[in-house]
């Protein structure tokens, strides 16, 4: 049951807003509604989540689901750039991503080792890599291999400086690079190779507004041969559940006792802050994995398609390995890249917790309430990415699980706990 209305003649006046899509809340303190439904926003306690009211109903909704109502008969509530591709490209055109990206040795060392280990089955190949950046992969396959030609796509600005680059390296005889979005690029020719690094947090969005998949797969259906080479070539999600004391402590427990005083009102307020969207850049460490993890969602990049993104599911079953506390679900991915040549390996670029560290290190979903587990307990349920229907570079991450206890002696509280449902909107 929704929260019911509470007295708000002491606050400010409500706003009024405009909703751009349906939403269906996920837990009793959301609310859902329809396109076009027009909600009172009471308050704003975080920049994804709003206090507001329906029908006399008030509950959460999120906040990038809205617009302002102007009062206008016929409101064109379409948002202006459902891409942001301003925001995104712009952040492209700096060099603080492009240093983090160059810095992350196990990232960049998998290119590297791809196109080393491929060089003599690159030799006279067409290769596009696709948001290239500062032209790295580009230069590797132009320096490292024999290619005919290597077209260097980029919509950002970073595209004036990477011809620069090209040239500085003597490589301007075998990258060429274009400004241009992928979907508006245009070659001369088919490409033989499309190699791009795409990957976001939770695999496919970023906390810059990424899910670039989408872009790879247009481009691949456009401009890849007929039997041509995707790198990576596959890519999966992989989650587990996992304790995370010191980020409970820091956020949730810190309002038990501050200064000696009793804070916990605050603690409600805590955990629709801190709790209701994923902790990017999280480094658990493996001692506080309770089970082994799982690939829940995995992408043959040959075979996957536009209309997919739009939804994927994958389910769990995970069984305990030790008693400790289940505070969430940690989240990373690998990809591969098929190898052209007899005998070679395929490469992985792992960005788990027992692999050399990356840049995107690995991404929390936290329950609101801790939950003790056993041995031998079972953990089941599904996880969907949804992308949002209005903001396209935003995804929803949905969780669901049940808890089976071992043969153990179970509090009340234990068993009370076993079933839960919580969303994630992955979005700045």
């Amino acid at each position: 049951m929704q929260a019911e209305k509470e007295d708000d003649d002491d606050e400010g006046s409500p706003e009024e807003y405009v909703a751009l899509s349906d939403f269906t809340g996920s837990g009793s303190d959301q609310l859902s509604f329809s396109s076009g439904d027009r909600l009172l926003v009471h308050t704003k306690p975080s920049p994804e989540w709003w206090w507001a009211e329906l029908h006399e109903v008030l509950g959460y909704v999120p906040a990038s689901y809205l617009r302002k109502d102007t009062d206008e008969e016929e409101e064109d509530t379409s948002p202006e750039d459902p891409w942001q591709d301003e925001e995104y490209f712009g952040s492209y055109g700096t060099l603080r991503l492009h240093l983090e990206m160059l810095s992350d040795k196990s990232r960049t060392e998998a290119y590297r080792q791809v196109i080393l280990s491929n060089s003599a089955s690159l030799r006279n190949k067409v290769v596009m890599d696709l948001g290239c950046g500062t032209g790295i992969i580009s230069l590797f396959c132009a320096q490292l291999a024999q290619p005919s030609m290597v077209y260097a796509v980029e919509a950002s600005s970073m595209a004036d400086y990477t011809t620069q680059l090209v040239k500085q390296n003597g490589c301007e005889e075998k990258v060429t690079v274009l400004q241009a979005r992928a979907e508006e690029v245009e070659l001369p020719e088919q490409v033989d190779i499309l190699v791009s690094e795409w990957m976001g947090n939770c695999l496919l969005v970023m906390m810059t507004f990424e899910f670039m998949v989408e872009s790879v797969l247009m481009t691949r259906d456009r401009w890849l041969r007929e039997g041509g080479v995707m790198w990576p070539s596959s890519a999966a999600l992989t989650i587990v559940p996992c304790q995370a004391h010191s980020y409970y402590q820091e956020k949730m427990a810190f309002w038990e006792q501050v200064y000696g005083l009793d804070f916990t009102p605050l603690q409600p307020l805590a955990q629709q802050e801190f709790f209701t969207k994923p902790k990017f850049s999280h480094v658990i460490d493996p001692a506080d994995c309770l089970a082994t993890s799982c690939d829940v969602i995995c992408l043959d990049m040959y075979t996957l398609q536009v209309q997919d993104l739009e939804e994927m599911q994958g389910l769990f079953q995970f069984c305990v390995e030790k008693p400790g506390v289940f505070h969430g679900f940690t989240a990373w991915f690998t990809v591969h890249f098929e190898s052209l040549e007899t005998g070679s390996p395929t490469v992985e670029l792992n960005t788990g917790p027992h692999s050399e560290p990356t840049h995107w290190k690995q991404t929390l979903f936290m329950l609101d309430k801790p939950i003790d587990v056993y041995e031998g307990d079972s953990i089941s349920g599904s996880i969907t990415l949804s992308r949002n229907p209005v903001w396209r570079r935003h995804m929803t991450v949905t969780l669901h699980w049940n808890i089976n206890n071992s043969n153990h002696s179970s509090t009340e509280e234990t068993h009370n706990s076993k079933v839960g449902t919580k969303s994630f909107p992955m979005w700045r």
